[in-house]
């Protein structure tokens, strides 16, 4: 990419979702079988797997019909794929955007067989999650590596791990809810929600940095407002299980703000693509919720997606992150405080 003879395999990742009512089952066993969500050594985990995946996917059905009978992240993703394909053509050297997903295909080894059969010189791997987690940019990393030793590919792979506060991501946030805070003005002095999906507290005691990123993008998103006395705060969503999850919840933060009798605008902060977790969690079911608990008004901001900002910071990754050390945050160093461990910075 910075050469004219390079040839750069250029990998973008998430989560994935089910591409049809009967892959519901197997994607859901697929993510509670991730020893990285389910911690419990196998044949528990497979077990626990195993449950969970038939207990939950007839209502995990019920969610994915709501926005058509599949997951919307792949071709949320194809669309940034090409997007960022666009950019890169304009560039020195030879460059392809490769499409990976954890959970549902395309999976790690599909995937790295098309990067094999492309020969690349190097690898580039960026998240579409700016916050770093266990949970989701480690795991992903883990799988894909794995997977590339496993069918002999030997090239190197340079891994961007997080970009929290990058320019490129937070601009575009706070365009959006510039625009959707002035709507709401309408309706009395807006509170703003910034939700992401929750994880459990265990993970983050045991050094998972990804609650403190979350803050870190709120606070320079807020900073980038720049608005005087902003009403806003962070919560959670997507609990699942007994287990303790981050707090506050967002149907806390719901219920307080019907209580304040104030308007509210929520942000999908650590999600860069429409999925069922904003499409029919955020839209449909915590409107239900404030529209019960008396909130005078309801706005959900769309996520970045492809935005020209964001593919335009995800293409400058790309170049930056070549060569340098991996993992490399977007600010080239470690950007988490010592106490958390699980930062990919400290192994």
């Amino acid at each position: 990419m910075n050469s004219s003879n390079t040839r750069t395999a250029v990998v973008i990742f998430n989560l994935g979702g089910p591409d049809s009512p009967a892959a519901v089952k197997p994607f859901l066993f697929n993510l509670f079988n991730d020893p990285y969500i389910i911690t419990q050594p196998n044949p528990i985990r497979w077990l626990i797997a195993t449950l969970i995946s038939t207990l939950r996917a007839k209502k995990s059905r019920g969610i994915y019909d709501r926005v058509g009978g599949k997951s919307v992240l792949l071709p949320e993703t194809q669309a940034q794929a090409t997007a960022l394909q666009a950019i890169l053509d304009q560039q020195p050297g030879e460059s392809r955007v490769f499409i990976f997903m954890r959970y549902w295909h395309p999976m790690a080894p599909e995937v790295v067989a098309e990067i094999k059969a492309y020969q690349p010189t190097r690898v580039i791997v960026l998240p579409l999650y700016p916050q770093f987690s266990t949970t989701t940019t480690q795991t992903s990393i883990v799988a894909l590596k794995k997977e590339a030793k496993r069918q002999g590919v030997t090239v190197p792979m340079d891994v961007l791990c997080c970009y929290p506060t990058s320019e490129g991501f937070i601009a575009p946030v706070a365009t959006k809810i510039r625009e959707a805070y002035e709507a709401a003005r309408k309706h009395g002095s807006p509170r703003v929600l910034f939700s992401a999906h929750g994880l459990p507290e265990k993970i983050v005691a045991d050094g998972d940095p990804y609650q403190w990123q979350v803050e870190q993008s709120t606070e320079a998103v807020v900073q980038k407002l720049g608005i005087t006395d902003l009403d806003y705060a962070i919560c959670y969503q997507s609990r699942v299980g007994p287990v303790k999850w981050l707090q506050p919840s967002i149907e806390d933060e719901i219920r307080r703000a019907g209580q304040d009798g104030v308007p509210l605008i929520v942000t999908p902060i650590a999600f860069v693509s429409e999925h069922v977790e904003t499409l029919v969690e955020l839209d449909e079911d915590m409107k239900i919720i404030a529209d019960e608990a008396g909130v005078p008004y309801y706005a959900r901001v769309g996520a970045v997606r492809a935005d020209a900002a964001y593919v335009a910071a995800l293409a400058k990754f790309a170049g930056f992150v070549e060569g340098k050390a991996t993992p490399c945050s977007a600010s080239g160093a470690r950007i988490c405080p010592a106490h958390f461990t699980a930062c990919p910075h400290a192994r």
